[in-house]
């Protein structure tokens, strides 16, 4: 994989501007907050963030993917404001699932998610390099 960072723009935090990369690709559908059973154990925005991460890491491993392998992140939040505020408790969480890999990514807010009871829902693209 190839970080794209144009020399003359600022460095990204916590993300990258564009990645290159050839080999499988593995599309992680949107994830939330819930175990393996479909039960929300928390209400809380950051610990709903650290399963939603748990469990793209458990999707990307049926493929043999490491978050390693990650390109591409979408944030989906029901409250902009929530997240800007926590960013430095999602950043922990997000340093102890994924580590310190740091795929383009995007976030937006939206009027809700389909779950109920979601605070947020993240989808995911890994590359395993050929």
């Amino acid at each position: 994989m190839k970080l794209l960072q144009p020399p003359e723009w600022a460095r990204p935090t916590g993300y990258s501007n564009g990645i290159a990369a050839k080999g499988t690709l593995v599309f992680v559908a949107g994830q939330v907050g819930w175990n393996a059973n479909k039960v929300f154990e928390s209400t809380d925005f950051v610990a709903q963030a650290e399963q939603a991460l748990r469990n793209i890491v458990a999707v990307l491993s049926q493929a043999q993917a490491t978050p390693e392998n990650l390109v591409r992140m979408t944030w989906y939040v029901v409250d902009k404001d929530e997240y800007n505020a926590r960013q430095k408790e999602l950043g922990a969480v997000y340093r102890k699932v994924i580590g310190r890999v740091f795929p383009a990514m995007s976030c937006v807010q939206v009027a809700g998610l389909i779950e109920e009871g979601a605070r947020l829902e993240i989808e995911a693209t890994a590359v395993i390099p050929d």
